[in-house]
């Protein structure tokens, strides 16, 4: 008799039954200098290695956007680049493979942003099946999953799914990914009950163990007692209602009880990441972060054609909805292969996103110019992080211009009235925002940085994770500051950092005016749910209060 309680709900819901632990059979990379006349046979086993994937890869793909995606990340034109260089340059193929993508996971897994975390899993999941082709083995960790079980692995990749008869997966239990790796979103997409991040869980239990997970408020049963499973099977009952009515609502306008409209878009990385989007209810992309574009490439900065190519795509999916994409946001905790940044004492306060743009203009027009380009087949928005100055404003503005004048002068087509705004995520450009507020067209604010950037707190430091804390006050101010600057010169607030998926808190932010929340698709149903059974006037009177409040503990008291 276990009771464990986990902070990460990867996909709601309950379940209960026997465990089947995973287990793996360990790998063994042969490692050897090879000989220059060896090199073109290593390419060829590699190459094969990558057929080989794929193959496997399409076979269990059908209508799946993530297999889609895995097909073209194990065919990746700069992972290719990078294993083949190191073969020529004396490593064996296995070898080569595993360092090449080694070097890619540290670079995505070295990242604060959740989102970037979970890419360096896929790449895992590449690795792993690359290393197996070269090896000639084939691997089933579920071959012995014959009665419904709740699933319990240190982590489980897509390709482990696919080996899966989900008539037999009761829930997940992880040690390792996020609420928005691949698994968390098959997970929601299937309707399975998933926790992730239960640390040593593997250790805890046993194959045919009796576990009951409650995936609503994140807790486990391991060989429950009889009033345990009283208590979560009433949890169970509750939930499922809440669910059936959320499903029922979610079809039906984003308003309030009383006609207030509000707007709700997702946040995505990538093609398949809208693809994904697109079968919920979002009613457009809030935030495209465009330095996965730059990220995937090996060897230098994408072309502009090769973004155009990209924005194009990721328009024409989005159809008319509304398609906010970012510039470049690079620097601090997210790096690039074929660019070096200088030392810095602090780079998060340092040379990084719209900054690094302005001192390589030539690189930042590469991206703009293919923004505009692809404006004309849909709706998009161009989007500055980190501004701080009206300067830094005009000046990105000015490359802007530019970039118009040289596509005018080649006759190429742009979307005239595309809207330019902005990230609020610091403290700066809150204080700044009713001069902002004056040129450009909208506002969308980046909870996690300006969080961390006003109350003086490193989310990534566990021993002060308890002080970071967007409920807090100042952050609650500063929210409702820039709505108001906003509203006062007729533009649109919107949010695209964590805090908009935040049930408990997009009714507080619908009463300070926000117009539009952006987050991950999973999270849309369940805010749409909060804010549709709440009037206006209700959450006005909420904001209210909570502005009122001295401390985060008060403001939670009072939701």
């Amino acid at each position: 008799m276990e009771r464990i309680k986990v902070l990460q709900t990867a996909s709601k819901g309950y379940a209960k039954g026997p465990v089947y632990l995973v287990k793996r059979r360990e790998l063994i990379i042969p490692r050897r200098t090879i000989a220059a006349e060896e090199a073109e046979e290593e390419i060829k086993r590699y190459k094969a290695s990558v057929n080989t994937a794929k193959e496997q890869l399409e076979k269990i793909s059908g209508d799946s956007e993530i297999f889609e995606a895995y097909i073209q990340l194990v065919q990746d034109e700069a992972l290719m680049a990078g294993v083949i260089s190191k073969i020529k340059g004396g490593n064996n193929a296995e070898a080569a493979v595993e360092d090449t993508a080694d070097e890619f996971i540290q670079m995505f897994d070295s990242m604060e942003d959740a989102y970037m975390k979970e890419r360096a899993a896929d790449l895992k999941d590449i690795k792993k099946r690359l290393l197996y082709a070269l090896a000639g083995i084939t691997e089933n960790p579920f071959q012995g999953l014959k009665v419904p079980s709740v699933i319990v692995a240190e982590e489980l990749t897509p390709s482990d799914t696919a080996d899966m008869d989900f008539e037999n997966v009761l829930g997940f239990l992880t040690e390792i990914g996020g609420v928005t790796s691949h698994v968390s979103i098959i997970a929601k997409g299937r309707g399975i009950p998933c926790l992730t991040g239960v640390k040593g869980i593997c250790g805890r239990v046993k194959d045919g163990m009796m576990a009951a997970m409650d995936a609503g408020e994140g807790e486990i049963f391991l060989e429950p007692t009889e009033a345990e499973l009283f208590e979560f099977a009433q949890k169970k009952c509750r939930f499922e209602e809440q669910e059936q009515m959320m499903e029922v609502e979610s079809k039906k306008p984003s308003e309030t009880k009383d006609g207030h409209k509000f707007m709700l878009c997702a946040n995505v990385g990538n093609i398949e990441d809208i693809k994904e989007a697109l079968k919920s209810q979002m009613e457009g992309i809030g935030l495209f972060r465009s330095e996965f574009v730059y990220m995937m490439k090996k060897d230098d900065f994408p072309t502009e054609e090769e973004q155009f190519q990209i924005y194009k795509e990721a328009v024409l999916l989005t159809k008319e909805r509304e398609l906010t994409i970012r510039t470049l946001d690079i620097g601090g905790d997210k790096g690039l292969d074929y660019y070096t940044f200088e030392k810095e004492e602090n780079p998060f306060l340092g040379c990084r996103a719209v900054r690094l743009c302005l001192k390589m203009p030539e690189m930042f027009k590469n991206q703009l110019r293919a923004l505009l380009r692809a404006s004309v087949y849909g709706n998009i928005r161009i989007m500055y992080p980190m501004l701080i100055s009206v300067e830094e404003l005009e000046r990105a503005n000015e490359l802007l211009l530019e970039c118009k004048r040289e596509l005018e002068e080649k006759k190429i087509p742009y979307r005239a009235d595309i809207e330019v705004g902005m990230m609020i995520e610091t403290p700066a450009s809150v204080l700044m925002a009713d001069e902002f507020a004056k040129r450009v067209d909208f506002f969308s604010i980046g909870t996690n940085d300006l969080t961390q950037y006003l109350l003086a707190v490193d989310r990534g430091n566990e021993a002060i994770a308890g002080a970071y804390d967007s409920f807090h006050p100042a952050v609650l101010r500063a929210v409702r500051h820039v709505i108001r600057c906003a509203h006062a010169h007729g533009i649109k607030a919107g949010m695209c950092g964590e805090f908009a998926s935040n049930e408990k808190a997009s009714a507080i932010l619908l009463g300070m005016g926000l117009d539009e929340f952006s987050m991950s698709a999973g999270s849309i149903k369940a805010v749409k749910y909060r804010l549709r059974n709440i009037s206006f006037k209700e959450a006005e009177e909420l904001a209210e209060k909570v502005l009122g409040a001295s401390s985060a503990k008060e403001v939670k008291e009072l939701i």
